[in-house]
């Protein structure tokens, strides 16, 4: 299988699975061996809604090298409805728009292009949620 297409097919890529400890109840995300709650193993999957709340956040105006052409972006800390806090980039909505409490939903975008190839690489972002009330 070519990899683009291999690539494409991976469940992962599309949304946000972690894993639920067995023992405990946690939710993690990323996944991880062991439950960071009570420290026994966490293997069983677990697929998170996406959607979660602004946190904290800040703004990039200067890069590091290989992001100079995505200035400004917004990275935030984002409170999932299940529990995990994450850091991501937002997507879809002008920083100065961003607030602390902002609902905000995963989808899949581009991050950057690597290599001479331009091979794409993908991954979750956050945006204002569509439906609120979801």
């Amino acid at each position: 299988m070519e990899l683009p297409k291999n690539w494409r097919l991976r469940k992962q890529r599309y949304s946000m699975v972690g894993e639920i400890c067995e023992k405990c109840g946690a939710r993690i995300f990323p996944p991880r061996d062991v439950c960071p709650e009570c420290s026994k193993p966490a293997a069983t999957p677990y697929t998170f809604s996406g959607k979660g709340t602004v946190y904290s956040y800040a703004t990039v105006f200067q890069a590091p090298k290989g992001f100079e052409e995505y200035v400004p972006y917004t990275v935030a800390m984002v409170k999932l409805e299940e529990g995990p806090m994450v850091a991501a980039q937002l997507t879809d909505v002008d920083h100065d728009e961003v607030k602390i409490g902002m609902p905000v939903e995963m989808v899949t975008r581009k991050l950057y292009e690597e290599g001479e190839e331009g091979l794409i690489v993908y991954g979750y972002k956050f945006r204002p949620r569509i439906h609120k009330s979801n």
